[in-house]
């Protein structure tokens, strides 16, 4: 179907266009026009044996889509829209032992057995601990800043706090941070040459993190302790998770929890010093909503995909069984028939029924009041540390297929 107004080869999967931007404009045509519409790829590109996929781009069809996994399979191609072209199809198959690439009911009972680290009473155990880290993490990127200032706000503060959370919850010991860092970023960067990261060392960092988190596994059944780990691998009747599985768990945490956190954090800032009035409002008043306008403006996971199980309709649009749906929770998230002035960044927006952590269904993110309280923390941290922090220049964003990626915002102590 062809689709008006829309530049030559346009694809909001290709990284050197996410690189530059987040193709908003290009979104909302889509929307009026063509909102689910047929993206033509050179067969093999994205890893997949295939010709293109369906992009979704309004928020009802991303919902539906997400909230039907009977008819769109999150496991046949594996929710990840596009990797490297270099990308064998046996490397594609080992991803299906990650939870976001399950469908129910293998989906269903490994989710059972995660969600027990994921309680309300779990994330308020932790309520006190990520507080004071988030402000020694604030306070040390302003004991390092440079001597004219200035800070990476993402090396010096935005990773941290993700990295910590994840180790508290799961019992990682803190000095293992950096290396839980560095393979998740080597995972997710194969895409940006500045990194030098090939698909092989991406692969090789995966089972690096996953043989570390199995041998975590394999301690705590000798040895349980008064952790999430026992709780999810020791437990004695209530259903465990193997050690593989549990180290795929740890890996979808690494990206899930660590990048998108990280990287809604960083968005934040960036959108708080280029909105100076929403800062001041958020200093002075702290509203209860300015976490979730944060992930609805940032929203790190620009796509993922399902594939159609059998002949369907997604809005109107027929689909083939076995086409590939791209369900783009960035454009989503802009829909103006959701979301009144889409393109202002407000943190008093309420409601707000975004789509940052997944457009509902078994996927919806499972660490979203995790996620929601380490927002919260590190930037409450930041208006009583750093209050008067200004930004040096435009953020460095990762080349990527998939994610809203910044790698550097250089900002001032001081206004």
């Amino acid at each position: 179907m062809p689709c008006p107004h829309l530049p030559e080869g346009f694809d909001a999967t290709d990284p050197d266009l996410l690189q530059s931007r987040i193709p908003l404009p290009e979104f909302a045509r889509l929307r009026q026009t063509a909102p689910v519409w047929w993206c033509p790829q050179p067969r093999g590109i994205t890893g997949f044996d295939d010709e293109g996929y369906w992009a979704v781009t309004r928020h009802a069809d991303v919902k539906y889509v997400s909230t039907h996994p009977e008819l769109f399979s999150s496991t046949e191609n594996t929710a990840i829209i596009r990797f490297n072209e270099h990308i064998t199809r046996d490397q594609i198959e080992v991803q299906k032992l990650i939870m976001i690439n399950m469908d129910p009911p293998e989906h269903t009972r490994v989710r059972q057995i995660v969600q027990r680290g994921f309680t309300p009473r779990a994330i308020r155990a932790l309520q006190t601990a990520l507080r004071e880290r988030a402000r020694a993490i604030v306070e040390e990127a302003k004991r390092n800043a440079a001597a004219d200032g200035s800070l990476d706000f993402v090396s010096q503060v935005a990773v941290e706090l993700p990295l910590q959370a994840i180790a508290e919850l799961i019992g990682v010991p803190q000095e293992d941070r950096a290396r839980i860092f560095d393979w998740s970023n080597k995972m997710i960067a194969y895409d940006d040459p500045e990194y030098a990261i090939t698909e092989e060392i991406g692969a090789e960092a995966a089972m690096e993190l996953i043989g570390y988190s199995m041998n975590l596994a394999a301690e705590r059944k000798k040895c349980p302790a008064q952790d999430i780990v026992t709780q999810l691998v020791a437990a004695e009747g209530q259903g465990n998770l193997s050690s593989d599985e549990f180290g795929f768990f740890v890996l979808l945490l690494a990206v899930a929890g660590n990048e998108t956190t990280r990287n809604a954090i960083s968005h934040g800032m960036h959108a708080f010093l280029t909105h100076p009035e929403e800062w001041e409002l958020f200093k002075r008043e702290r509203p209860a909503t300015a976490a979730e306008e944060i992930v609805r403006w940032a929203t790190p996971v620009v796509s993922f995909q399902r594939t159609a199980t059998q002949d369907t309709e997604i809005g109107g649009q027929k689909v083939r069984r076995g086409d590939r749906i791209g369900l783009f929770y960035s454009s989503a998230n802009n829909d103006p028939e959701v979301f009144e002035n889409p393109e202002v960044f407000d943190i008093t927006r309420d409601p707000n029924p975004h789509l940052g952590f997944g457009g509902g269904g078994p996927h919806f993110c499972l660490g979203k009041s995790l996620a929601i309280n380490e927002i919260e923390l590190i930037f409450n941290a930041l208006a009583d540390e750093l209050p008067d922090l200004g930004l040096v220049g435009e953020p460095r964003r990762l080349r990527a297929a998939w994610l809203n990626g910044i790698k550097e915002l250089r900002v001032r102590v001081g206004s």
